[in-house]
């Protein structure tokens, strides 16, 4: 295959980007979108010119870190998938395409495709994890687990962490991402404990980074795993549910 790669090149935060345009020549079909880059960032080396930088590490669409916009889609046009799972079959010979990093003020470019995605790490800090005592490993069976609460979380569980909701959200919101951490925490036994202070910490972290969701659903068409908009639905529930329960012990303690 040959193609032509416009692509996004932005020497440093705050730097001017603009597009630039380069051939890939000799393409495989079965290659990976990443492979083809590979392929072309080896000839721009040899040529004596910068590689385009993006970011990637397992290439199996399970750690989250890759991602970019092709063609105007978050990871591309094959649905339920990660940019690092996408083969170039699913292009034609001769064609054009746009390759350019998620488009987001939380998001600032770091460089080329690479953007900062630490606003996620903030709201994971703030509250996405559970307290267990440390010792032996319980037993597989000591917690019963309801079947639906066990899918429901594994569903939401699923989450890479990529960013291509905020991407694809017209207001730059991040709640498909935080509603999934908080869903798969929340609808376990063992989130319980901490479930309203985990919300209310996390949902407040996320918005003083993100927009605001207005239920356009183009996060969930994005998601690379799938994910439900049913997850924001729980985690403004449990959001003011939250609020209620800390009014409540706010006046228990007056």
């Amino acid at each position: 295959m040959n193609l032509t790669l416009r692509v996004w090149r932005q020497a440093a935060p705050g730097a001017k980007g603009e597009f630039k345009t380069y051939e890939a020549r000799d393409i495989s079909p079965d290659a990976s979108f990443f492979e083809m880059l590979d392929e072309l960032n080896e000839r721009l080396n040899d040529q004596g010119e910068e590689p385009i930088a993006f970011d990637s590490d397992c290439r199996e669409g399970i750690c989250g870190t890759c991602g970019v916009m092709v063609n105007g889609h978050p990871h591309g046009p094959q649905s339920g998938t990660a940019t690092c799972q996408l083969h170039m079959r699913k292009f034609n010979d001769g064609d054009t395409i746009t390759v350019e990093p998620w488009r987001a003020v939380a998001f600032p470019v770091l460089k080329d495709l690479v953007v900062d995605r630490s606003p996620f790490d903030e709201i994971i800090q703030a509250g996405g994890y559970i307290s267990a005592n440390i010792g032996a490993a319980q037993d597989a069976n000591t917690i019963a687990v309801a079947k639906p609460a066990a899918e429901s979380a594994m569903d939401a569980a699923a989450c890479i962490g990529c960013a291509a909701c905020v991407a694809a959200c017209p207001n730059s919101a991040a709640n498909l991402f935080t509603g999934a951490k908080i869903a798969h925490l929340g609808l376990l036994p063992q989130g319980q404990p901490e479930r309203y202070l985990r919300t209310v910490a996390m949902v407040e972290t996320m918005e003083s980074y993100f927009g605001s969701c207005r239920n356009y659903g183009e996060c969930e068409a994005a998601c690379p795993k799938s994910i439900s908009i049913d997850v924001i639905a729980w985690m403004n529930r449990d959001y003011v549910a939250a609020q209620w329960k800390n009014l409540r012990k706010q006046g228990q303690q007056a």
